[in-house]
């Protein structure tokens, strides 16, 4: 019965894991999803991007008390505007879906999310890390030797 349960505890762990991109293997899946240029943005942007907001992790969620609203996942997606997370009071939801979806490992609706972000708002100047770390830089660094 213990072994059962502690087996039952590890599943648990284990299926609330989260998905770590590596560098290479994010932006050879941002590039399938016509990452490349959109908006003008370079792929090395993206990874920037995603560097900077979450460390390539799809499971990092950010509360903002200050603004009442929590961002989600790979690209920290903020419920206030984009998604609706069933606790931020009167959620736009411009990308029409639920937060969790930004959480799964599939990063699909997560990538389709970021294009309208970019799209409706002034490009990337949207995410305050992009400020900070790759707008105006050197950002070719973020696909040194990926082979893409």
């Amino acid at each position: 019965m213990k072994a059962l349960l502690n087996l039952g505890l590890l599943l648990l762990f284990v299926t609330v894991q989260a998905k770590v991109y590596e560098r290479c293997e994010l932006a050879r899946i941002m590039k399938r999803h016509g990452m490349v240029g959109y908006k003008g943005f370079s792929l090395e942007n993206w990874i920037c991007l995603a560097q900077h907001e979450s460390g390539f992790n799809t499971r990092v969620v950010t509360n903002h008390p200050g603004h009442r609203s929590t961002s989600y996942g790979i690209f920290q997606i903020n419920s206030r505007h984009w998604c609706n997370d069933g606790k931020t009071r009167k959620p736009v939801n411009a990308c029409g879906i639920r937060c969790s979806v930004l959480l799964q490992d599939d990063i699909t609706e997560a990538i389709k999310c970021a294009k309208k972000v970019v799209s409706d708002f002034e490009g990337m100047r949207a995410w305050r890390a992009w400020r900070a770390k790759c707008e105006n830089r050197d950002v070719t660094k973020y696909l040194k030797n990926c082979r893409l």
